[in-house]
């Protein structure tokens, strides 16, 4: 048999729509209304701010480890943004601008991020997973939620996401293998930050794009700039129409950088250089979008004071409430068993006698404070 090429039946393609500049390629443009842009701002800038809010929190102290989204926003907001109401929304732990557009109140996930499990409660009617902190696994229940849809004849679609530093697991290979093999309705989505921790994408894979992964599976790539919100609405309403019409799935890679630490417990200056983080400060999602609307004349000065107010003051209010919820200590025996084990059951019990005792010690101790004080 002589030599020759092996003709492919999928393709990787690349895809940006909107410059550095803020000027856009007409020809792929999503054509959204003034409100839809003016809703994607709106939603890009809280998730900013949010974020540096929380990451202040955690240097005073009042959330545990947090891990930023500094300058990827635009990957998980325009997946969240394409997706509707019956498909399924499973993030990893940096799709911060995704779950808020969602609707997942601010509250509940800096509970999740202060440690308190009922930050991991998905609010009632939405079909999206809590965040996922271990690395890639969320890959495979995303690949059986879609396998159950499609079983069920649902016309739902799934939008995963995992890293760069993700895709070098089990856990991922195999979901895209079931995702490629059973033609699932997925479009996962890798957050290629150019950082998985400390090693470089360079040390990740030897593939020239992480897109080209899909076409051993079966399907089609897309390799999306990141930074750009219309190439990443474009890139998945594209897959998200193909996997809801039975075509299969998409694997985008979303081409972005971690402006940021990769959580509070870490210190970037160790592994990459200033000049990596200034070239990327440059086509930041935030400024881009914001030079696009602006041009558009969309948004000016005035606009953006009022919304930054407006935004302001949501996410203080969210930090208020958030500091006023008080944990429930048994809580944890409630979740593990529909009907608890006997040891269980002599753990609770020991642990609300020592609950009873620790409260009588802290009231004795607060009347006796009180017997000390001036004018008793």
């Amino acid at each position: 048999m002589p030599r020759a090429r092996i003709d492919l039946n999928n393709y990787v393609e690349t895809l940006s729509v909107l410059a550095v500049d803020g000027t856009v390629d007409e020809s792929l443009d999503p054509k959204l209304s003034t409100e839809e842009l003016r809703t994607l701002y709106r939603a890009m800038l809280l998730a900013r701010r949010f974020d540096e809010r929380v990451l202040r929190l955690q240097r005073q102290g009042r959330v545990g480890t947090y891990g930023p989204t500094l300058g990827q926003e635009a990957a998980s907001l325009g997946p969240a943004f394409v997706a509707q109401k019956e498909d399924w929304y499973v993030p990893s732990f940096r799709e911060l601008a995704g779950m808020l557009y969602r609707g997942w109140p601010m509250e509940k996930l800096l509970l999740w991020w202060g440690g308190n499990e009922a930050g991991a409660v998905v609010p009632e009617g939405m079909r999206d997973l809590p965040f996922c902190v271990p690395v890639s696994s969320q890959c495979q229940y995303a690949a059986g939620i879609a396998w159950g849809c499609k079983l069920r004849k649902e016309p739902s679609v799934v939008a995963a996401f995992v890293g760069d530093g993700g895709t070098s697991e089990g856990d991922f290979h195999e979901a895209m293998n079931c995702a490629g093999v059973f033609g699932l309705p997925l479009v996962m989505i890798v957050q290629n930050n150019h950082w998985a921790i400390s090693l470089p994408r360079a040390r990740q894979t030897a593939s020239q794009t992480i897109a080209q992964k899909a076409l051993a599976y079966g399907f089609n790539g897309v390799q999306a700039d990141g930074n750009d919100i219309l190439a990443m609405i474009v890139a998945t309403r594209e897959a998200v129409e193909r996997a809801r019409s039975g075509g299969g799935p998409t694997l985008i890679e979303a081409v972005t950088y971690r402006l940021g630490v990769h959580t509070t417990a870490d210190d970037p200056k160790k592994y990459r250089c200033d000049a990596e983080v200034e070239e990327w400060k440059a086509k930041d999602p935030l400024t881009r979008f914001t030079a696009h609307l602006r041009k558009r004349e969309i948004i000016d000065d005035k606009a953006l004071e009022m919304l930054e107010n407006e935004v302001a003051e949501q996410i203080s209010a969210a930090v208020e409430k958030a500091e006023t919820y008080v944990p429930d200590p048994e809580e944890p025996f409630r979740h593990s068993f529909a009907e608890l084990p006997n040891h269980l059951r002599d753990q609770l019990r020991e642990f609300q006698a020592y609950m009873a005792t620790s409260a009588e010690a802290d009231d004795a101790a607060t009347a006796r404070q009180a017997q000390m004080s001036p004018g008793h």
